[in-house]
């Protein structure tokens, strides 16, 4: 800086300006002429260049060209004709000023590998594009290996800038680095991670873009939309986007429902709570009520006749209901609520099917639905599920049962 203050200062000052007044006037003209021409040059280049990809683009049945196009690798492309006339017209200009000569090599360069860096992002951006276009690597974190790439190219890219800027070796920067590479880790320590973690991710395909997660601690529960080097973005739900640190995916846990997707159906686990008091023996004229209900119709015939012979073979005194093998309405129910489950047309008959009693509790007996519908998407599944339990609540009178209800006694008491 100090040598370009004397260098302007010894050309207004010491020798005065109207000494060089037309040679600098000569230099200024060369210059509005070359930008002229640099700038006529870039323009037509840039035309020609768009409007011939663009036709062969639009006629290829290959989308890879489009995505040039649509990341202006041609643009960038165009720069090179006008930055090389420039490198080599400039210097003649200034050739009595090897000094500013000097400065614009400088600049130069670093034109040079700034160009450089646009069109290898914009050709990387390509390949991210094509590469999301293509049904294999829709689910892959594709812009976090983007991203891994454009850190090293910039890295690269100011390295050469330094040495430019400075006149010093690479080596002697590459030098200077390894020296403050514990402040580097420390400065870039979630790039780091999260690149580690994108590598773990893609490797154990733990996440895919389109899985729908679960983080509670994130308040994350929806689709992944977008996975890259720092972060892995959800839509919930709402609509809301929640952004988690993507280290975080392989550093705690979460819950991915891609399993469920993948599957034929969809879980249903949910429990109707019998009162306790409602339970009780069934009668002969329950049993033959009950009957004349078609899904279980059947089973009872055959399970009173197994009874009966047994009661008869072992002596059974049936005088007392408690003696002996008898029928109960929950057994019954839990029976007729298996039967429904197997008749539904909306449950996966593939998968389990079941219908269980679970431990007592202070709120009655659990008789927990355990099944899968064969239709996944949210909204078919929850009215799958509450049409089963409208049905099963309505048909729970018929056998003289009782759902459990928490009565609250709101009366004044005086």
């Amino acid at each position: 800086m100090k040598e370009l203050t004397r260098y302007f200062y010894n050309i207004f000052i010491d020798k005065g300006i109207s000494k060089d007044l037309s040679e600098y006037l000569n230099i200024l003209i060369g210059l509005s002429i070359l930008v002229f021409i640099l700038f006529f040059i870039y323009i037509i280049l840039k035309r020609v260049f768009l409007t011939i990809f663009k036709s062969y683009a639009s006629k290829s049945r290959n989308t890879f060209d489009d995505f040039l196009v649509k990341n202006k690798t041609f643009d960038y492309l165009a720069h090179i004709v006008p930055l090389s006339l420039t490198i080599w017209i400039v210097p003649m200009l200034f050739i009595s000023f090897p000094t500013a000569e000097k400065y614009l090599e400088i600049i130069f360069d670093i034109m040079v590998i700034i160009l450089t860096i646009w069109v290898l992002r914009s050709i990387l951006r390509t390949f991210r594009d094509y590469l999301k276009s293509l049904s294999s690597f829709k689910d892959k974190p594709i812009d976090s290996y983007v991203q891994v790439f454009m850190i090293f190219v910039w890295t690269i890219g100011g390295i050469f800038i330094f040495s430019s800027m400075t006149g010093k070796s690479i080596w002697t920067f590459l030098t200077a680095l390894g020296a403050m590479s514990a402040v580097i880790l420390l400065i870039f320590k979630d790039t780091i991670l999260g690149f580690v973690a994108s590598i773990q991710v893609a490797v154990n395909d733990t996440v895919r873009i389109g899985d729908w997660i679960t983080m509670e601690k994130y308040g994350a529960d929806g689709d992944v939309v977008e996975i890259n080097l720092s972060s892995v973005k959800v839509q919930n739900f709402d609509k809301t986007i929640t952004t988690i640190p993507t280290y975080h995916l392989t550093s705690e846990s979460f819950r991915n429902w891609r399993g469920m997707m993948d599957s034929g159906g969809r879980r249903i686990k949910r429990s109707l709570l019998i009162k306790t008091g409602s339970i009780s023996f069934l009668s002969n004229d329950d049993i033959e009520r009950l009957k004349k209900v078609t899904l279980i119709g059947e089973y009872l015939e055959n399970k009173q006749q197994e009874i009966s012979l047994y009661n008869q073979n072992n002596n059974i005194d049936k005088s007392n209901p408690v003696n002996g093998r008898n029928l109960t309405n929950m057994g019954v129910f839990r029976i007729y609520v298996a039967s429904y489950l197997e008749n539904h047309p909306y449950i996966n008959k593939e998968m389990t099917i079941m219908s269980r009693q679970l431990a007592p509790s202070a709120q009655g007996i659990p008789l927990e639905i355990y099944a899968f519908s064969n239709d996944k998407v949210w909204k078919n599944y929850e009215n799958i599920m509450a049409d089963i339990f409208d049905h099963l609540l309505s048909a729970i009178p018929y056998f003289n049962l009782d759902v459990f209800e928490l009565n609250f006694d709101i009366t004044n008491k005086e």
